[in-house]
């Protein structure tokens, strides 16, 4: 823009430069002009920017909250607080004949002096007229979960905070009405939840009582590791996690805790995620694919359960750290980041430095889930993008390898599995469109057509008529299946259900073969419990045969699958089989601290592996109290679990989803940047000036 004649000179050269001590009515104009939109500029923000309330510093949020809780507490700040009890320090000592002694407990007293005290605030107009919220609430914690005196400082760094107060405030709502004005009884199920008979309720006490068990040993040996080496009593910190404490078990069992009603342990947990968990302190490598199922999973979970920011705030700021992974030219992520410096990359041992299709594919609930609730697009623009490129590549055979190069986006080695590798992607096509509420007809299509080919190429009967899932490696059909695809069996029951079309009723024949050839697997063990991979021959159904297939790590793939055929069929059976694993697992993996995965099925005494893994809490415990429970405690028809059995709202079908609404501009729910109100500001400013110039001459 040229800016010559906004500015008008008028001053006279005669020798030297002179300036007159009077402006003429124009130039006093442009003065004032000029000086209105310097102060408009510089105080603006305070009252057209909403973000800077908490986006600029985590202590004017502290501030407010002070004032906030102050308000809360009401004529309580002038009352005094009660005696100490005898024994406590500051109790009134008691003496015989001493006038200020306790009478019945009380000091008449202070007794007299709160109740003079009371009349004259009941007395008062102006108190008596005041409105004074209820106290609020107050969380015990144990010292062990608070081991820390204050909240780290640059914790979420959030640029977006669309509905602050007015979120809160619904939030405070809501546990007095349901959401959007309903009753209470409205609500879905998410505690409680007895079920009739008195044989699964006295089941599934037993189970709570084994969480409640692998939480104390947890507690007591590895508080704020990632996971528990049960058998030396000691922390544990796998390869996924980088090599620092992040309190893995610690996010992954809070839901559990919270569905079994285990509130004190849960308040141990939520301490510590507030005033621990932190990525900023991080500096070691992790998965991206992990971090996304375990972390952001189980933060997004806890939140739709209990509509505490706490968890949707932290979530947000662990999926920020993993977005520099998603930096490469075809929008595939890598599988490690290194959160303190964004440097990504893949496995070297992954066909050429490929990425892995069921860890990128495994990303779709969450982020769409994050960014329905937090109003930032980016976490979409992210799933959807790889989704594109899935869907243009081609496929060999219609199946989907298990690698992809990220800098191509062309396949790797032809191996297709529903196993390891895989498995989770498939079922985030069903569940993302289950998530939608029916609306994601592509998520739907993709399915379709990727169990369609599956069906016809990988799901195959042993000699004795055992329904199973056999691999796919260079076009040659390998006779193995993972204890990870056994998953499948509830996949197909969810799929034959959700999308009712032709091929329903076979899908959930298949459903009830596979869950019958996973118990198989169980049954035809010394322990009960299922190996690593199972093989199918002339001569060996069901039955591993390398030592490295025999281990048992507490995977809960096979229990997943009864659920789900529990759920959806009333099959007596399910109840039993789940029954039996409890029965195995506390005999052969129960230790004093907690419980371990063993390392050889076929043994009638096996070894230990002494670890405790995090999912046992988030998915083990969780289906085998859940199939337990009654089919209105975390209904499938309002609930959709992620791959690591963390619940999430179904849109449209669940008053927990709690979508913001977009507010202030710009796309898809992001507000409208500050320096870009400002920018617009100055530029409008300007030309009205030259134009007011422009007119006059």
């Amino acid at each position: 823009m040229a800016f010559g004649g906004v500015i008008p000179f008028y001053s006279k050269r005669s020798g030297s430069w002179t300036f007159r001590r009077v402006f003429r009515s124009r130039e006093k104009v442009l003065i004032f002009l000029v000086c209105l939109t310097f102060m408009f500029i510089c105080i603006g923000p305070i009252f057209y920017l909403p973000d800077l309330r908490g986006g600029l510093s985590t202590k004017v949020d502290h501030v407010y909250k002070v004032y906030k809780q102050m308000q809360k507490a009401g004529p309580e700040l002038i009352l005094p607080p009660p005696p100490p009890e005898s024994g406590e320090v500051g109790a009134v000592r008691k003496h015989e004949g001493v006038h200020h002694n306790l009478v019945n407990g009380e000091d008449v007293h202070l007794s007299d002096d709160k109740q003079r005290l009371m009349d004259k605030v009941n007395n008062d107009e102006e108190l008596r007229n005041m409105r004074v919220i209820e106290k609020p609430v107050v969380i015990t914690v144990s010292s062990t979960a608070a081991n820390k005196p204050h909240e780290p400082q640059g914790q979420v760094d959030e640029s977006i905070r669309i509905v602050a107060d007015k979120e809160q405030n619904e939030i405070e709502l809501d546990k007095k009405v349901g959401l959007g004005g309903q009753d209470k009884s409205d609500e879905p199920v998410v505690q409680g939840g007895e079920d009739a008979d008195p044989v699964a309720r006295q089941r599934r006490e037993k189970v709570r009582e084994m969480v409640l068990h692998a939480w104390r040993g947890y507690k007591t040996y590895a508080w704020g590791k990632n996971e528990l080496r049960p058998v030396s009593k000691r922390g544990h910190t796998a390869g996924i996690f980088g090599r620092e404490d992040m309190g893995a078990t610690i996010v992954d069992a809070l839901d559990t805790l919270y569905i079994m009603g285990c509130m004190e342990e849960y308040n141990e947990g939520h301490a510590w995620v507030q005033y621990n968990l932190d990525f900023n302190q991080l500096r070691s490598e992790m998965s991206v694919f992990e971090t996304n199922i375990r972390f952001v999973g189980g933060l997004l979970s806890v939140y739709a359960l209990t509509g505490d920011m706490l968890f949707r705030d932290r979530a947000l700021h662990i999926a920020r750290k993993l977005l520099p992974a998603f930096d490469t030219p075809t929008g595939i992520p890598y599988a490690l980041i290194n959160v303190a410096n964004g440097i990504a990359k893949n496995y070297a041992w992954a066909s050429g430095g490929s990425s892995i299709l069921s860890e990128f594919g495994t990303l779709h609930l969450e982020f769409v889930y994050l960014s329905d609730i937090s109003g930032d697009p980016i976490f979409r623009e992210k799933v959807m993008r790889i989704r594109d490129v899935i869907r243009k590549t081609d496929r060999p055979g219609g199946l989907y390898p298990n690698y992809m190069n990220p800098k191509t986006g062309k396949w790797g080695q032809r191996h297709t599995s529903v196993g390891a590798l895989g498995d989770s992607f498939y079922e985030y096509l069903l569940k993302a469109y289950i998530q939608s509420g029916g609306k994601d007809e592509v998520a739907k299509e993709m399915y379709e057509e990727a169990i369609g080919v599956i069906t016809n190429r990988l799901v195959l009967k042993s000699h004795t008529g055992l329904t199973y899932l056999a691999e796919s490696k260079f076009d040659r059909l390998e006779h193995k299946m993972d204890h990870l695809a056994c998953f499948a069996g509830g996949m197909y029951a969810l799929g034959a259900k959700s999308i009712n079309n032709q091929v329903s009723t076979t899908h959930l024949e298949i459903a009830e073969g596979l869950a019958n050839t996973c118990h198989e697997s169980y049954a035809r063990t010394p322990t009960g419990l299922g190996p690593e991979s199972f093989r199918f021959t002339e001569g060996i159904e069901a039955r591993a045969l390398k030592s490295s297939e025999k281990y048992y790590i507490l995977r809960p793939e096979v229990i997943e699958s009864w659920f789900y055929m529990w759920r959806y069929t009333k099959d007596p059976k399910y109840r039993e089989w789940a029954w039996n694993a409890v029965l195995a697992l506390e005999k052969y993996c129960r230790t004093e601290a907690g419980y371990s995965g063993i390392q050889n099925v076929y043994m009638e005494n096996p070894q230990k592996d002494d670890v405790q893994q995090s999912f046992v809490f988030a998915e083990t415990f969780k289906y085998l109290y859940l199939i337990f429970s009654d089919d209105s405690l975390m209904s499938l028809d309002e609930w959709v679990f992620n791959t690591e059995a963390h619940p999430l709202p179904i849109a449209g079908k669940n008053s927990f989803y709690r979508k913001v609404q977009a507010m202030y501009g710009a796309a898809a729910g992001e507000s409208l940047p500050w320096w870009r109100i400002l920018l617009f500001s100055s530029i409008l400013m300007l030309c009205v000036i030259k134009a007011h110039f422009e007119l006059e001459e």
